[in-house]
C-alpha cells in the first residue's frame, strides 16, 4: 500500500541523515523517552501494541522495545521509501515489527487498536493536525497513552532549521497550541504530565551561553513540548 503524497513533503538529504545519527538517537530520542516515562501513569510497564507514527528508519523500535515490552510494534510514516528506510531496523529489533505507509490524517486502522501511540518529532510535518489528532484518539484503545514529543513554531521557524530541513510551516504551533489540539482531540492531559525541556539544541546559540558560564533564560518562548495524554475509560 502507497501512502497519499498530497500532504507528503519529503525531507532534505541532511535532514535523511542527520534522523540517522547517533546525536539524534541519544540527544534527541532517548532524551525525549526518559522524559515522557518520567511523566507516565505509574502501575503500567507493558503496552503490548504500540504505533510509532512518522517512524522515519526506525531509530526508536528497539527503544520502545526495550522499555514497554511490547507484543508488535507497528512502524507507521508517509514516505514512500519507508520499506528501505525502516526494513533494517525493523529486522534487527527484538520486539515483532511491522511496516505500514500511511498518512496520519488518514489511518487505516481499526478503532482502539493500539495500547500506545509513540509520536516523536513527527507532529510539525503533518499538515492536517487536527484530523491527525482525532485519529489518534480513534486508534486508540480506552486507558491507552498517547506519547507526544515535538518541537514548537519557534524552534522549526528557526534560521538553522529552515536551511537545513524540510517543513510545512504554515502549521507550526506554540506549545500552548499544540495543547489545544490534544485536549481537544478528546485526550485527557493534566498539566504534571508536561514537559517543556530547553534542550542545548533547541536553542538559538546551540548551548553555547550555558557552556560559557551564562545563564538559561527562564523568561523565553519554549521550542519543546513531551507530553503523555491519555484516552479515557467510559463507562
Amino acid at each position: 500500500m502507497i501512502a497519499k503524497q498530497s500532504t507528503f513533503i519529503q525531507e532534505t538529504a541532511f535532514g535523511k541523515w542527520f534522523l540517522k545519527s547517533n546525536t539524534w538517537k541519544s540527544s534527541v530520542l532517548c532524551c525525549a523517552l526518559d522524559d515522557l516515562e518520567r511523566l507516565m501513569p505509574e502501575g503500567v510497564a507493558r503496552y503490548a501494541k504500540i504505533i510509532d507514527i512518522g517512524c522515519g528508519s526506525g531509530n526508536a523500535f528497539d527503544e520502545l522495545s526495550k522499555r514497554f515490552s511490547p507484543e508488535l510494534i507497528v512502524g507507521m510514516d508517509a514516505d514512500p521509501e519507508l520499506q528501505e528506510r525502516a526494513n533494517e531496523a525493523a529486522g534487527l529489533c527484538a520486539t515483532p515489527v511491522r511496516l505500514h505507509a500511511a498518512n496520519a490524517a488518514d489511518i487505516d486502522f481499526p478503532d482502539s487498536e493500539f495500547d500506545l501511540i509513540f509520536c516523536h518529532q513527527t507532529f510539525h510535518h503533518i499538515v492536517e493536525q487536527e484530523t491527525a489528532m482525532a485519529e489518534f484518539f480513534r486508534i486508540l484503545r480506552p486507558g491507552g497513552v498517547l506519547l507526544f514529543a515535538e518541537s514548537t513554531r519557534c524552534y522549526i521557524h528557526s534560521l538553522p532549521i529552515k536551511l537545513l530541513f524540510r517543513h510545512p510551516m504554515d502549521v507550526q504551533k506554540t506549545a500552548d497550541e499544540y495543547f489545544v489540539i490534544i485536549r481537544g482531540a478528546g485526550f485527557v492531559m493534566p498539566n504534571e504530565r508536561i514537559s517543556m525541556p530547553y534542550l542545548w539544541w533547541s536553542r538559538p546559540d546551540i548551548g553555547f551561553f550555558e557552556l560559557i558560564g551564562l545563564p538559561v533564560p527562564q523568561k523565553r518562548e519554549e521550542t519543546l513540548v513531551n507530553a503523555v495524554a491519555a484516552k479515557p475509560i467510559y463507562n
